[in-house]
């Protein structure tokens, strides 16, 4: 993509993931994906000239478009999230008033078939967040066992035909390798045989590949432990999740951390005694309203959960 604009892009859940930080002007916070800089631009716009803003991306295209911010108190890391707490310490920041995740894939990403995310565009099976270093999805379909290529698309893709998938895809391969989303989404389509109204067959195995190739839950899961250990007393923590498998982790991840030692019911301990719970969950899972759905159709999945660092121990 030669222009960074080229592509519109309506960032989600805009003002309520920002609002849920209740920012602090002198605070330090946290954007670990900066996309196009929706958030990021309107957390700077609450911020004090005493405040400070670091956000993450994999992406080149995110990077150049946060060139494009001449603020000092904001920095860019060209990184994924899951260097947070090292990323963080280079730049001598080891406590946070905030941070915000806005989880999966963009608009833009998806818009431009040339990085291969959709099956709307015939174009290089990539897949990559950063196409600057690791493998592309056709690289590691071409190369991975039935097996492996089976259980990603069934756990990662919750695909119920991931056998038959795996089994096509092989069978594709040993004849000519696969290059372009166009001849997996064809293939896929022979094995699908049945899907939801409107979806394509092909829906639930590109995400679940996109996810794999860029892990996206394995560095989720790795990254919200050193985001809990980074905040501040009454900082906050803003996740907006767009399907069920990053959601289910993060639910978890909060209701775990605001949950307390479990100790036997019978136990002849004060309540005093017990140490706190690290985290408070501060709100009811929140969802974009109808206009926004109208308005951004892609809007509909996303949910945005929201928690507060207490004095607890970690």
């Amino acid at each position: 993509m030669s222009d960074t604009q080229s592509f519109v892009h309506r960032t989600v859940l805009l003002d309520e993931a920002v609002d849920a930080l209740a920012i602090q002007p002198d605070g330090v916070y946290v954007d670990c994906t900066f996309g196009r800089g929706g958030h990021s631009r309107l957390i700077l716009s609450k911020l004090g000239p005493n405040g400070r803003l670091i956000s993450f991306d994999k992406d080149p295209y995110a990077i150049a478009e946060a060139a494009t911010i001449a603020d000092p108190r904001f920095t860019i890391v060209h990184e994924g999230f899951v260097t947070l707490a090292d990323s963080l310490a280079k730049l001598g920041v080891t406590q946070i008033d905030g941070l915000l995740m806005d989880l999966g894939v963009s608009s833009p990403q998806l818009d431009d078939g040339s990085r291969g995310f959709s099956f709307r565009f015939d174009a290089p099976l990539d897949m990559r967040m950063d196409t600057t270093r690791g493998i592309t999805a056709a690289e590691w379909l071409n190369s991975a066992d039935e097996k492996e290529i089976a259980e990603v698309v069934k756990d990662y893709g919750e695909e119920r035909f991931a056998r038959q998938v795996a089994a096509a895809i092989v069978t594709r391969r040993a004849v000519e390798p696969f290059a372009t989303t166009g001849e997996l989404a064809a293939v896929v389509a022979t094995a699908v045989r049945t899907r939801e109204p409107g979806q394509d067959p092909a829906t639930r195995t590109f995400q679940a590949v996109r996810i794999y190739v860029n892990r996206e839950l394995e560095e989720l899961s790795l990254t919200l432990p050193q985001a809990l250990a980074l905040l501040k007393q009454g900082g906050r923590l803003s996740v907006i999740a767009f399907h069920s498998l990053e959601d289910r982790i993060v639910k978890r991840f909060m209701q775990d951390k605001a949950t307390g030692d479990r100790l036997p019911s019978r136990l002849p301990v004060m309540a005093s005694e017990i140490a706190a719970a690290p985290l408070k969950i501060v709100s009811k899972p929140i969802r974009a309203s109808e206009a926004e759905v109208k308005a951004n159709p892609r809007a509909r999945s996303a949910i945005l959960r929201v928690a507060e660092r207490t004095e607890g121990p970690l």
